[in-house]
């Protein structure tokens, strides 16, 4: 088996799913955030606020770059990626190299609630921890938030179908293993 490389939008649980599916498969497990971190010495999202968008997605094709040299050897691993690679060309063709395309495909409702609960609040009342795209927004509530965030899904939904060789749905009432046996299996009757 080629490698899975998962694309979905952010807090649908691709590490989640990726660390398990590595383990099942007993390969090794990547995160592309996690990479550019490495190798700029700042988040993703440090590198964006501070550098702007072209630096962030510079930095991103070559973490996708890095990771291609480090899995020369291996036979597969499983990789998550960060929510915004769908929107980095250069990138995606480096890592889809590698293997297939799997999006995790997360509802809404639950999506929206893991950006809800991470929200922290400034003395003035203000929300910060949010994503740029949201934050940018300047939302002045939680249903702001989840106004903003719906718009931003619905497009991201046809972009990473687009890009998908294999969609899994999540179901949200599942456990995280149930998931992962949702994704292996969709992964088995693709490979037939």
């Amino acid at each position: 088996m080629s490698s899975i490389i998962l694309l979905g939008i952010k807090h649908c649980g691709k590490s989640t799913q990726g660390k398990l599916l590595a383990r099942h498969f007993k390969c090794p497990f990547f995160d592309t955030d996690d990479e550019v971190t490495s190798l700029a010495g700042k988040s993703p999202r440090q590198i964006y606020t501070d550098s702007g968008k072209e630096a962030f997605l510079e930095a991103e094709q070559k973490a996708c770059e890095n990771l291609v040299e480090k899995l020369a050897s291996a036979e597969m691993a499983v990789i998550a990626t960060g929510g915004g690679i769908c929107n980095n060309p250069e990138a995606l063709e480096v890592l889809h190299g590698l293997g297939k395309f799997v999006f995790l495909n997360a509802d809404e409702k639950t999506a929206a609630n893991r950006i809800v609960w991470e929200i922290k609040y400034d003395s003035d009342g203000s929300m910060k921890n949010l994503p740029a795209y949201i934050a940018n927004k300047n939302p002045k509530n939680v249903s702001d938030v989840r106004s903003i965030f719906h718009d931003f899904y619905e497009e991201r939904q046809k972009i990473y179908k687009g890009l998908c060789d294999l969609e899994v749905k999540l179901e949200h009432s599942a456990s995280k293993s149930e998931n992962m046996e949702r994704i292996i299996s969709a992964l088995a009757l693709e490979a037939r």
